[in-house]
């Protein structure tokens, strides 16, 4: 069997939700489980809602509400006909009048909360896979909806839920029972709890839900639909000369999610690993294509892409006391663990601590506390640009290419990998495109 999910640009509106439920279809011989996002811009509509009715403005979040309703009526009504039609518009309906209800309960009680935001948020995926389901049966296939908060189960950190792996993987076995001619549908980023409360993945999360199923049900491979090609050597919307990729290992996908390539979310790749299943990178306008395949071997040595992450805040640490002293750092990252603040990048001298983040929401505080340790100095709007690939830094020549490309930007901090895939660094944020350019010149344009 296998899984292939969409993204929002892939169901944006009637043309794209008939295309993309043609790709499963051409492949319904594999036994296909379909993961779907919200229509379009549909999530970041919905998070308007969300904070618009926490601020008591119902007439606004109702407006809002009505253009969302608009969208999906319009779109059934383009998809389907006679009976198929009339169940849509009320399953549809169904789903619209709960949100409603939510939105004015919110609203008179002026209040917003990560629970009530999830709640709201799963809506767009909720009604997508709806209008995706009865197009199925429009089509004539046989097909079988799923809710995906029955079989995706997490812990209750709304926003961002932790999965629960082995509730989750028994129920996704439970409840999809993948066979040839049978497509099953579902949704991507939502989920929720034991008590049946809704979270969601975090933003990006509906490619973790396709290789989470992809993992419970031991899956052939797993596809990723998206809007360009597969996984390039840089973001083309920077460097227009970026090219894709034919195969990427695990790790070096990791890496490159991790630090701001966009094609596929950072907790992806993790349920893949853990059962050795390809996760293939497709363009939905180019079906054709190949795309980019991430596997479990080692696919070559050398810069494989760049990948960039813009506004990171450097902090640095510095104190006397850090001298020869053991439990310095463990103090350090207390603070941040406290505040839960994740660090991307640590560089270390015997007396100095530079770390990177991209979450400043408790910055006052966490400069607060390290000021107790030493002196502390906060440098904002900077770009980590990471270069990934196999023995990226054990090789003295790809050193010596790499500082001589960026010899005239001013690089703030240096960072080697736990790995030997990973070569990272710091630039003012005004700095970004011309270093990614030249990077890209020197490694993968040919002369």
């Amino acid at each position: 069997m296998i899984v292939l999910k969409f993204g929002g640009s892939s169901v944006k509106n009637s043309e794209w939700i008939t295309r993309s439920l043609g790709i499963v279809k051409a492949q319904i011989d594999r036994a296909p489980v379909m993961v779907a996002s919200a229509m379009g811009s549909v999530t970041d509509q919905l998070q308007d809602i969300a904070y618009t009715a926490g601020e008591g403005n119902l007439e606004p979040a109702n407006i809002m509400l009505g253009k969302i309703s608009g969208l999906h009526h319009t779109t059934a009504i383009d998809l389907l006909s006679g009976e198929i039609l009339s169940g849509c518009e009320k399953a549809i309906t169904a789903i619209l009048e709960e949100l409603k209800s939510i939105i004015k309960g919110l609203a008179l009680l002026k209040q917003w909360t990560p629970r009530s935001n999830d709640a709201v948020l799963s809506f767009g995926e909720r009604l997508s896979t709806t209008l995706i389901y009865y197009r199925a049966l429009e089509e004539g296939i046989k097909a079988e909806y799923v809710d995906a908060r029955e079989i995706i189960k997490t812990d209750n950190s709304f926003s961002s839920a932790k999965l629960l792996e082995d509730i989750t993987y028994t129920e996704i076995r439970k409840k999809i029972n993948p066979g040839r001619n049978k497509i099953y549908i579902t949704q991507g980023f939502i989920a929720s709890t034991q008590n049946g409360i809704t979270t969601t993945l975090g933003r990006g999360g509906s490619d973790y839900t396709a290789t989470i199923i992809g993992s419970a049900l031991d899956a052939e491979e797993v596809q990723i639909w998206t809007d360009v090609d597969g996984i390039m050597t840089c973001d083309p919307k920077v460097v227009n000369s970026a090219v894709t990729l034919k195969k990427i290992s695990y790790k070096e996908a990791q890496e490159l999610a991790y630090f701001g390539a966009r094609v596929i979310h950072p907790a992806t790749i993790q349920p893949a690993i853990e059962r050795n299943i390809p996760v293939v990178v497709r363009n939905t306008r180019n079906p054709a294509g190949s795309g980019t395949r991430i596997v479990h071997s080692e696919t070559g040595k050398g810069i494989k892409a760049i990948a960039f992450k813009s506004e990171i805040t450097i902090i640095n640490i510095l104190s006397s006391r850090m001298l020869l002293a053991y439990g310095f750092l463990k103090k350090i990252f207390e603070i941040f663990e406290k505040y839960e603040t994740s660090v991307d990048l640590i560089s270390t001298s015997e007396v100095s601590v530079s770390v990177t983040v991209d979450n400043t929401k408790s910055l006052k505080k966490i400069a607060e506390e390290l000021s107790h340790i030493g002196t502390v100095s906060i440098k904002e709007n900077n770009t980590i640009i990471s270069l990934v690939g196999s023995g990226v830094w054990k090789n003295p020549e790809t050193l010596l290419r790499v500082f001589n490309a960026v010899n005239t930007i001013p690089i703030r901090m240096v960072s080697l990998g736990s790995s030997d895939i990973n070569l990272s660094f710091v630039v003012p944020g005004k700095y970004a495109a011309q270093t990614v350019q030249q990077l890209h010149n020197t490694f993968f344009i040919k002369e």
